[in-house]
């Protein structure tokens, strides 16, 4: 043991011979002790007794090292909690299974307050969270339609009783802009715009611009829109706040404004609603499979046929919606038009939408429709060569190009004239900072930064 013989040199030099012997003694006994000491003996010393360690070490010791237990704490609690989301199929009973409850369990949260019903509809997306301290025991049950919005179902002497849950989210402008190249879905996707929103932005222009026909590459559009946040966290997108579109040169401008009353419509900067009396398409956006033409070529018949109305190339199956509200006067085969919705609108106007696949819910003879209702769907039959809807635009019997006649209607709805300076002086402030952004954005995007927060 080298210990021992550094011990004996050391002791030689320093201490007399009459108690080298002594020492000689006391060392061998040292010796012996460590070589019988139990190993977790010395193992217990180097956990109940760590050696303090130099600051500058500290961050380098080994995760490996071993580390006392921490204290209790409040989010043990979350070990006796289960989430769950529901999914497409998913039912409640199964649900309740799963996490080790029975029926009567199910029954005892569903009996208990009227807001229990919520349990009997749940909807994908919906989350259920279970709180079970014990087997058998639900404590507590919460389901959230949404991040903001659910009710907490909590046991209180053999009882459940019911709290709302409400949360506001913080709520965020975003204003993103776009060129189009190709299609308006494309020059979306390319500024990061959520298709919701370009869905919403081509609903709110629908009036104005036939998102089919009218776009060319080179136009523009710019978008101000909601982003929410919960606890810092993006939940979602909210509604459009101002919307901007250049279509060959023509700049359109839409606006949201909730009038005294507490409805709410998009408005262009004079107060003119956005909202007309017919729709551009029947379509939202797909390519043009033949324009307007009185001496059309007829594709099946190879004979001049008056092609009276617009083909509008579409996928089978996509939804055709009315471009006004109206009634229906005829839902049923009919000829070369095969499945056919003939609508009236006012007495004057009428529309016809042919060779489509199936009807939209609801959708016979007598129904009324609202504008952008789905009333079929696009398909083949009758006289088509592919699948595409056949347009028609009937004004007094007399049939005219949907793509001009809406150019020769009366101007929509404006703002009532006690709600105009109240429209201006909401809608004032909010305009020019969009416009003003819209401009600023322009020189940003030269350096591709066209995406920011208001």
């Amino acid at each position: 043991m080298a210990f021992v013989d550094s011990a004996k040199v050391f002791l030689s030099k320093h201490l007399p011979r009459n108690h080298l012997m002594l020492a000689s003694t006391l060392a061998l006994g040292l010796a012996v002790l460590v070589v019988l000491a139990p190993e977790d003996s010395a193992h217990g010393a180097r956990i109940n007794k760590p050696l303090p360690l130099d600051p500058s070490l500290e961050n380098n010791v080994s995760a490996t090292v071993a580390t006392p237990e921490p204290p209790q704490t409040t989010d043990t609690e979350s070990a006796f909690w289960t989430q769950m989301k529901v999914e497409s199929g998913d039912n409640l009973s199964a649900m309740f299974t799963k996490v080790g409850l029975d029926a009567q369990d199910m029954y005892k949260v569903l009996n208990s307050t009227e807001e229990a019903q919520v349990l009997n509809k749940l909807y994908p997306g919906y989350q259920l969270s279970f709180h079970i301290p014990e087997p058998g025991t639900l404590a507590q049950l919460k389901v959230l339609k949404s991040p903001l919005d659910g009710y907490v179902f909590t046991l209180n002497n053999d009882n459940y009783v019911v709290e709302p849950i409400k949360r506001t989210a913080e709520v965020v402008p975003a204003f993103k802009e776009g060129v189009i190249n190709d299609s308006l879905f494309m020059a979306g996707q390319r500024a990061d715009i959520p298709a919701v929103s370009i869905m919403e932005m081509a609903d709110i222009f629908g009036g104005v611009i036939d998102f089919i026909l009218d776009p060319r590459q080179g136009d523009s559009f710019s978008i101000l829109y909601e982003e929410k946040y919960l606890d810092g966290e993006f939940i979602g997108n909210g509604d459009i706040i101002a919307a901007q579109f250049t279509n060959q040169g023509k700049q359109y401008i839409a606006v949201r404004y909730e009038n005294e009353a507490g409805d709410v419509g998009y408005f262009n900067p004079e107060g003119e609603s956005m909202q007309k009396a017919f729709l551009r398409t029947p379509l939202d956006v797909f390519r043009i499979s033949s324009n307007f033409n009185l001496n059309r070529k007829h594709p099946i018949l190879n004979t001049i046929r008056a092609h009276k109305g617009t083909d509008y190339a579409a996928p089978r199956g996509t939804p055709v919606r009315a471009t006004a509200d109206g009634v229906v006067t005829w839902a049923a085969r009919n000829g070369s038009f095969g499945k056919l919705v003939v609508i009236q609108h006012n007495g004057q106007f009428e529309t016809k939408y042919a060779h489509l696949n199936d009807y939209g819910q609801g959708i016979k003879k007598g129904s009324r429709v609202k504008q952008g209702q789905v009333i079929g769907f696009v398909g083949t039959t009758g006289g088509s060569t592919g699948p595409h809807l056949h347009y028609e635009f009937v004004v007094n019997g007399v049939h005219k190009d949907p793509r001009t006649v809406l150019d020769q209607m009366p101007k929509a709805i404006s703002i009532e004239p006690s709600e105009m300076q109240r429209f201006k002086a909401q809608t004032r402030d909010l305009l020019t900072r969009f416009l003003n952004h819209h401009d600023d954005s322009r020189l940003l995007s030269l350096s591709g930064t066209s995406d920011q927060k208001l």
